[in-house]
């Protein structure tokens, strides 16, 4: 794997963890103020999930490279 394709693969891995972050922690805000009487594990477990979902799919994004693929033709 070049430099550059990893460089490529960690920029998508931080722009997918700041997405998902920025959702699960606004729908932790909305739902913290709406229904939970402005508790804040919402905001915590949305957070968490977010950056939970990032970091897997990361995982496999950087692991890609070394995963076997094979062709419909062949199952």
């Amino acid at each position: 794997m070049s430099e550059k394709e990893l460089g490529k693969k960690w920029d998508r891995c931080l722009a997918d963890g700041a997405i998902k972050f920025g959702t699960g922690l606004g729908l932790g805000i909305v739902l913290s103020v709406l229904f939970f009487k402005r508790h804040t594990w919402p905001i915590s477990f949305g957070s968490g999930a977010g950056l939970g979902m990032a970091y897997a799919n990361c995982q496999n994004d950087l692991r890609s490279h070394y995963m076997l693929h094979r062709s419909e033709k062949e199952q």
